[in-house]
């Protein structure tokens, strides 16, 4: 689970990125960089600009923060990013070394996000044990009542499963560098292999050890076909259909596959995935889509809490981010929301696309704006052709 992708999106604000370094100077908050500052910042490893952007590099398909220690990129394949999530949706992944999106540089500008995050940053400390509701109010003297309350009014989740899925994040990034399935999950504070193995179907979409080092062995079949939309791409597992995704080209969209399976058996597949790639053509088209394609989707639990309501809505209607986050019983997590619908790699099975802005803007779409008002459009016309 993206824990962090929690923390950007709950315990931050259009002016004040999550990310940004607690104590940075207030002139450097007041203003945004011009590229050439943004550069120099990359350039010297320039903490002081940590949490104004990211920067982001073509030729990895990773993002930084500006003081990473990496080795210095080549300007021409560098990108710049205001948040991790914009560069996220863009189809990079986060550095393991500087990990942009670390609680701990979080800028804290209320008591309650203070106090979220020093009780996040506890439970990371102490993944290792379990960490009760009784003993986290303790230490921060207080109500288990008020802590569970303030903490889930924050990022929409409780404690536990706060601890859950920054166990989670640990395994995938251990696993990512090559370690042994027993090792990766004794490190992050797994108490046996069996736990394991229970929660691992449904985070990673895989057993643990095919999702070693990036999925490595893993098969994903894949085949592309020109939609309504422009350029489509559909990939899947053994177990189902992995990711839906739209582009401009078919080089751009097996790009992004491979930024994301990076160690996967990726093989193209027309025939054999021809069955399914033609009922999403013909959902685009106005027919209903089959509720019977199986998914192979990793997914957080606040994710699939608002995956499934998204799957709820009918063809034609929309939903505001705020009315979704009270369907979940999260009436203050809407930024967590629009996250989790950013982060959505099935586009159409889960139509997030039906989602928009309180004042009825169309808000963001990880495949482009302009395709969610075409989408949107055609069911509107298809439904009203039905009716």
């Amino acid at each position: 689970m993206n824990t962090n992708a929690i923390l950007d999106s709950k315990l931050n604000t259009p002016e004040s990125p999550a990310m940004a370094k607690v104590n940075q100077s207030t002139n450097a908050a007041q203003s945004d960089p011009s590229s050439e500052e943004r550069w120099e910042a990359v350039v010297t490893h320039d903490p002081a600009l940590d949490g104004h952007f990211v920067y982001a590099v073509a030729t990895t398909g990773i993002y930084c923060r500006p003081s990473c220690s990496s080795r210095r990129p080549r300007r021409e394949n560098v990108k710049f990013f205001d948040r991790p999530s914009a560069a996220e949706e863009a189809g990079y992944r986060a550095c393991l070394r500087c990990r942009p999106k670390s609680a701990a540089h979080m800028r804290a500008d209320d008591a309650r996000s203070k106090n979220v995050r020093a009780i996040c940053r506890y439970i990371e400390r102490h993944l290792d044990e379990p960490v009760s509701l009784r003993t986290l109010s303790e230490t921060f003297e207080t109500s288990p009542f008020h802590l569970q309350r303030t903490f889930k009014a924050a990022l929409g989740i409780t404690p536990k499963e706060y601890a859950d899925s920054c166990r989670m994040d640990q395994l995938k990034r251990n696993l990512q560098l090559g370690q042994t399935v027993t090792n990766a999950l004794y490190q992050a504070g797994y108490s046996s292999s069996s736990r394991l193995y229970e929660r691992a179907s449904q985070h990673l979409g895989m057993t643990p050890d095919k999702y070693r080092r990036g999925a490595i062995g893993t098969a994903i079949r894949f085949t592309t076909a020109e939609s309504p939309l422009g350029r489509m791409l559909i990939a899947a597992t053994e177990q189902g259909i992995c990711a839906i995704r739209f582009g401009e080209s078919d080089i751009e969209l097996e790009q992004g596959l491979r930024r994301e399976y990076p160690f996967a058996a990726r093989k193209r597949q027309d025939e054999t995935l021809g069955v399914w790639k033609q009922q999403v053509l013909e959902h685009l088209r106005g027919q209903k889509l089959n509720s019977s394609l199986p998914l192979d989707i990793q997914a957080t639990v606040f994710q699939r809490r608002v995956w499934s309501y998204l799957q709820t809505i009918p063809r034609g209607q929309t939903k505001s981010y705020s009315q979704v986050a009270r369907a979940i019983g999260r009436p203050t997590a809407t930024r967590a929301v629009a996250r989790a619908c950013a982060t959505n790699s099935v586009a159409l099975e889960i139509p997030c696309h039906r989602v928009v802005r309180e004042d009825g803007g169309l808000g963001g779409y990880r495949w482009g704006i302009e395709r969610k008002r075409k989408l949107l459009e055609m069911e509107f016309r298809a439904e009203s052709a039905n009716a």
